[in-house]
């Protein structure tokens, strides 16, 4: 219940106050967001934790000039592979090996169907399948920001190509999916603060099919 009642405390913030948010509690919020899973375990994106106010303001105009960018502790860029690749793959399924200590022939016959198709599709399907698994990890680290009791505010209300430049994430063979400001809300500037959160009521929400 208590995860319940932070996901009903939580909102998407329109103000945040400046004040910085803890590197603990920042952390387990990441870690949430590197625990999520992902497709094949493939993990095919990273997460830029931006402080620096200087990089913020250069974001803020790109992203409808929204105060949450500048006035957050942390800004999350969440940034997907711009496709997937054979060394990429490898890597994923390398690392998984050398953890866990052994080969396992299933494991290594996936490896080959995953090589066999990704590398061969469009690079954009792939970013759009790789930004699909970000967003996982985006939603965990949304939650997993309630449960600390700080606000995170979702924003893909932004110009991709121009944060790609600013972070120069194009030369890194990433593409930006998603933006998650980390702060404390400001409830003086802030008319949602006091609203009801509304949502569709689970019967209006989901089918059970018995």
């Amino acid at each position: 219940m208590e995860l319940l009642d932070k996901l009903n405390w939580r909102y998407a913030a329109k103000a945040m106050n400046g004040e910085k948010v803890a590197q603990e509690k920042i952390d387990r919020i990441i870690e949430a967001a590197r625990l999520a899973p992902t497709s094949s375990g493939l993990q095919p994106f990273e997460i830029f934790v931006i402080t620096n106010q200087e990089i913020k303001e250069q974001i803020k105009p790109i992203a409808w000039n929204q105060s949450v960018i500048t006035d957050c502790s942390h800004l999350l860029v969440f940034a997907a592979w711009d496709t997937y690749t054979a060394d990429r793959i490898n890597y994923m399924f390398d690392l998984t090996n050398e953890v866990r200590g052994f080969k396992n022939e299933g494991w290594e016959n996936y490896r080959k169907v995953l090589l066999d198709s990704y590398p061969q599709k469009d690079a954009e399907e792939n970013f759009n399948h790789a930004a699909k698994q970000a967003y996982i990890a985006f939603a965990l680290a949304i939650a997993a920001a309630a449960y600390e009791g700080v606000d995170a505010t979702p924003l893909e209300g932004f110009d991709p190509t121009e944060v790609d430049k600013i972070l120069g994430l194009r030369e890194k063979g990433l593409r930006s999916s998603v933006l998650l400001p980390i702060g404390m809300r400001s409830p003086e500037k802030d008319w949602l603060v006091d609203l009801v959160k509304v949502r569709k009521s689970t019967t209006d929400l989901v089918t059970v099919i018995d």
